[in-house]
């Protein structure tokens, strides 16, 4: 037994990223991934960059899994999708709403076929509501969320977050709601459905910026690397680099002080508390960049390592994956692909010391387990699977 997910069974009719993402977190957890691919493909095996004419983005979020091509456009597919389903635990999608009730593989189709199944879509906002129907991207729910209007720099243009924010927290989410739900199947005997839109994702995770328009009637602006109630809390350009530094108390407030030799800041009633400090960053913020830039990122780090007062660097994604820390909790590794050899990928941050988590298998090529899992569960002879394949219901690749 690996994880703590083992002997679950996954059925990811999913593609691209907030599906497969939520998919590779139950498989590195111990679930058994059934991945069915469209006759082309996951649209992600198109994305670069490429390693032998794999797909490497692919490779990153789809660890973990069985390739299973079926063509579920045909009457045999979704035929065989519904067997599959009623020997698995969850299915996972993340098409627009109404597109797999129009094929008979919505909800309530599946449930007829599995009633203890978990059902969970993802979509861009949710299967309800007045915009339901509305195609989205990952950027179109950080702009829409209001995310995009408070990152970047003060009186700046709006900035995407670098990362696919919206998806991966997608991904996320959906995880939590199909433990919460499988948690529930086995108190009660129930499935249910998860129907998850990532704008509410996006909404749910604005910290304080709703509440502090409610309560200051402000509208939020982008303010950089500085934290919108707590001061300091930034970057600051040193003589060569840039330094964080996260002070979020008061001790540390008068420790930074005593240590940069700026006790005087201490004393002043404009810096007395943190909302005074935030209220008055505007003067206090000038202060404190001149000081740093008396001294290295270096020298800061010894002087702050030495005194026990918060702070890090800003690593470029080079430094990251050579960072000691990131390396000694394997979040880093290894992986064997059967086309393409070894390559480096990221490991899980899921610790638990009973049970195993991470990458067990690589991420599968194209159709690389459809006979092993059509003729393992469903009973399929060769024969058949070889006029399936001819017909274009299923497929895999000769290698």
């Amino acid at each position: 037994m690996t994880g703590t997910l083992y002997g679950l069974r996954i059925l990811d009719l999913s593609h691209i990223l907030a599906g497969p993402f939520c998919t590779m977190i139950l498989g590195d957890m111990g679930a058994e991934v059934i991945k069915i691919e469209p006759p082309g493909g996951d649209g992600a095996r198109t994305y670069g960059p490429f390693i032998k004419d794999e797909s490497a983005y692919f490779m990153s979020i789809n660890r973990n899994k069985k390739s299973v091509v079926v063509n579920i456009k045909t009457v045999i597919g979704v035929n065989i999708v519904k067997r599959l389903s009623r020997i698995s635990d969850v299915i996972v999608e993340n098409f627009r709403p109404g597109t797999l009730e129009k094929l008979g593989l919505g909800y309530e189709e599946i449930r007829k076929e599995n009633p203890r199944i978990i059902y969970a879509s993802i979509s861009g906002f949710g299967h309800t509501g007045p915009y339901k129907d509305k195609p989205s991207y990952d950027m179109v729910v950080q702009g829409t969320s209001g995310l995009m209007s408070i990152t970047g720099e003060p009186n700046g243009q709006p900035v995407r977050v670098g990362i696919s924010i919206g998806d991966l927290i997608a991904g996320h989410h959906a995880a939590i709601g199909i433990l919460g739900a499988l948690y529930y199947k086995e108190k009660t005997g129930l499935g249910q459905r998860l129907d998850y839109g990532m704008l509410d994702g996006m909404v749910y995770l604005l910290e304080n910026a709703i509440t502090r328009y409610y309560i200051e009637g402000v509208v939020p602006e982008p303010l950089g690397t500085s934290h919108p109630s707590i001061t300091p809390f930034q970057a600051f350009k040193t003589k060569d680099n840039y330094i964080i530094l996260p002070l979020g108390s008061e001790k540390l407030w008068l420790e930074f002080c005593q240590v940069i030799g700026r006790e005087d800041l201490t004393k002043n009633l404009l810096f007395s508390n943190n909302y005074q400090r935030t209220l008055n960053k505007h003067i206090l913020i000038p202060e404190l960049e001149k000081v740093f830039q008396k001294k290295t990122y270096k020298e800061w780090s010894n002087i702050f390592e030495k005194n026990g007062i918060p702070y890090g660097p800003i690593n470029t994604i080079k430094e990251v994956v050579k960072d000691q820390q990131v390396i000694s909790r394997q979040m880093i590794v290894e992986m064997e692909h059967s086309l393409v050899g070894p390559y480096k990928t990221v490991g899980s941050p899921f610790k638990l010391s009973q049970t195993q988590t991470g990458p067990r298998m690589p991420a599968p090529y194209l159709g690389q387990h459809t006979r092993e899992a059509l003729s393992n569960l469903l009973g399929f002879d060769d024969e058949y699977l070889s006029e399936l394949k001819e017909k274009g219901v299923v497929g895999w690749k000769d290698l």
